[in-house]
């Protein structure tokens, strides 16, 4: 009986697996490490970011007193924020192809050309964002140096609508938060393309 039953399992085609090669250990090694770093990098910099340009924008709304060109710079900077949630995503994603990449099918894994298509999509998606944001980041440094520059030198300021608002001020850190987690996102992008497009 014990030889029959050797004899039928020998005589299936079972698929060994094989060990994963060494290229692969190294590209999901650097996946999972850069998508961590990218994703906990831009997650916090990112909540701390949309918080402040949330808080600053329920500020305006309660003052009533937004300048003009603020609402385009608005637009840029919450285009940037969501622009920073794509990215986000992206290295979200890195992580769970890493995970992928461990299958010990070959037919299994991602292929390298979808991954690297996705770099470049997470790389894209941090550009426009950064772009996005310093736009915003120009125009409330331009609405600020107009409030600023006329105000004469030495007199006593009776209008406070002239002066710069807490909320404008906060704007423009949220925007400084946007473009650095944008700038963390391109870090990884570049790095995981130049250690994955060999």
């Amino acid at each position: 009986m014990r030889l029959s039953f050797l004899l039928s399992v020998m005589s299936q085609n079972y698929e060994i697996s094989q060990p994963l090669p060494p290229s692969v250990k190294r590209a999901s090694t650097i996946l999972q490490w850069s998508g961590n770093i990218g994703f906990w990098t831009q997650l916090i910099l990112g909540v701390l970011a949309a918080a402040l340009l949330f808080l600053s924008l329920a500020g305006l709304v309660t003052q009533d007193r937004s300048s003009e060109g603020t609402s385009f710079s608005i637009f840029c900077s919450i285009s940037g924020v969501i622009a920073l949630m794509v990215s986000t995503f992206i290295c979200f994603r890195y992580k769970k192809i890493a995970q992928l990449m461990k299958n010990p099918e070959p037919k299994a894994r991602p292929k390298k050309s979808s991954t690297l298509q996705l770099i470049r999509a997470g790389l894209l998606s941090n550009l426009i964002g950064i772009f996005l944001s310093i736009i915003g980041a120009e125009g409330f440094v331009g609405i600020l140096w107009r409030k600023l520059s006329n105000i004469p030198q030495g007199a006593a300021v009776y209008d406070t609508g002239k002066l710069p608002t807490p909320s404008e001020i906060l704007l423009l850190l949220a925007n400084t938060h946007t473009i650095s987690c944008h700038f963390a996102g391109i870090i990884v992008g570049l790095y995981l393309l130049d250690r994955l497009d060999r």
